[in-house]
Parts: structure tokens; C-alpha cells; sequence
């Protein structure tokens, strides 16, 4: 995925959830954060952020934060992109357990009140696939969630429904930093989520993680996949 036009930024802070004040070309801008999570260990004072620019007249921000530098590692915080590059591993070949499919659709209703990320389907053949964003370091792991998720922990069970019914059902992770090789279920923050995770895998629901590549005047891409320790 080549990302056009990423300004070099400094991060002031990060409030409301969805804003973040940066220091661009000398000037003090406020940023759009589209990211509903904590946030942790993804940003601090001072850290380096890329932002792009919007000439929607619209938009109340121009703004929109994508990428913040954390040690020695780029962070991806816009959640938005996790979709477009799973997508974009399933139709390159990179993600090889999700081949073979002939449409691949996004936003399509299941379950009660829900949407899952992308079904994928090849003649009566159906694959629910629900993609998370993570960005949580906990000491030297990455993990998933970073604050109590009860979305989450509904999406599961949905999941393990989907199974069920005898179509495929998919978790997949989306390493969205370039630092730490282990990724690990945060069950110190939502052992809710930890358990539904368990039932999930019992029931048959696959789990996937993979890891994205960023670095600074390179592409956004899919490049390693990884295991689950739980």
C-alpha cells in the first residue's frame, strides 16, 4: 500500500480520543486521531508523527494522524488502514490461508446487529474474516486488546455462531507495529475477551496474525505472519 503525501510532524498530546495537537513546519496544528482505543505505549510527548493532509472542504480538521514513532518503531494508529491491507494481502497473495475465494466483500451483516470485515465467498463456500488493529506493547510482547472490549467479545461469539452454521469463521490479528515478535491476548485487561478467545479456537474459529512493515519514504505492507500465544 503506498501512502502519499505523509508530512513529518511532532506529537504534543493526544485528548478527546480523537484529537491530537502537533507541532508541522513550526506550526501548532490539531490533528483527527481515528483511533477509539487507549492508545497505550503508541504515543508520548515529543514522539515523531506522520500526518496527511485533506483538501476536503468538509472536514472540520485537515488533519488526520497516521503513523507515530515509539523508540525505534513506527506505530500505525489510524484503525481505517487494517482493512484496506488485509484486503490488499488477500488479493497479492500474501495472506495464503484466505486464497481461492472469487468475491471479497466488506461490511456485510451477520449476527445480531454486526458487520463483519470482510466475508469472502466462492460459490456456496462462505468466509467470515473480523480483522483487529494492534498496536499494545506489554513489556517485550504485542498484544490484544488495550482496554476492555465488549465489541470484541461479541464479535467472538459471533464467530464461533458462524462455525456453527458450518461456514468458516476467521480472526485475524494485524500486527500494526515493527517491533517485538511474540503476540499474546491481553487477558490482565479484558479476561472476558481471553475466555471468548478460548471457546473461539475450541469451536474451530481460525486465528490469524500477521505483522505490517513501515518505515519512513517506504510502503505500508503486509510481510510476516505470526503465532498466537496464549
Amino acid at each position: 500500500m503506498k501512502l502519499e503525501g505523509l508530512l513529518e510532524a511532532t506529537l504534543l498530546k493526544r485528548y478527546k480520543r480523537f484529537l491530537a495537537d502537533c507541532i508541522l513546519e513550526g506550526e501548532e496544528v490539531t490533528a483527527h486521531v481515528p483511533n477509539s482505543g487507549s492508545m497505550t505505549s503508541t504515543w508520548e510527548e515529543g514522539c515523531e508523527a506522520l500526518l496527511t493532509k485533506s483538501d476536503n472542504p468538509k472536514r472540520k480538521l485537515k488533519y488526520t494522524l497516521e503513523f507515530t514513532k515509539m523508540h525505534d518503531s513506527w506505530v500505525c494508529v489510524n484503525t481505517g488502514l487494517a482493512n484496506k491491507l488485509v484486503t490488499e494481502g488477500i488479493e497479492n497473495g500474501t495472506i495464503s490461508q484466505l486464497q481461492g475465494y472469487e468475491s471479497i466483500t466488506p461490511e456485510q451483516k451477520y449476527g445480531t446487529n454486526s458487520r463483519i470485515d470482510l466475508l469472502l465467498e466462492k460459490g456456496d463456500q462462505k468466509c467470515f474474516v473480523e480483522i483487529k488493529s494492534v498496536s499494545l506493547r506489554l513489556d517485550d510482547t504485542l498484544a490484544f486488546p488495550d482496554a476492555v472490549t465488549k465489541r470484541g467479545t461479541k464479535h467472538l461469539h459471533e464467530l464461533i455462531e458462524v462455525v456453527k452454521q458450518g461456514d468458516r469463521a476467521v480472526m485475524l490479528f494485524l500486527i500494526n507495529r515493527t517491533d517485538s515478535d511474540a503476540f499474546t491476548i491481553a487477558k490482565q485487561i479484558d479476561p472476558e475477551y481471553f475466555d471468548a478467545m478460548q471457546k473461539a479456537i475450541e469451536a474451530g474459529v481460525e486465528v490469524l496474525v500477521y505483522q505490517a512493515r513501515f518505515e519512513k519514504g517506504s510502503d505500508y505492507k503486509i510481510t510476516t505472519e505470526l503465532a498466537l500465544t496464549l
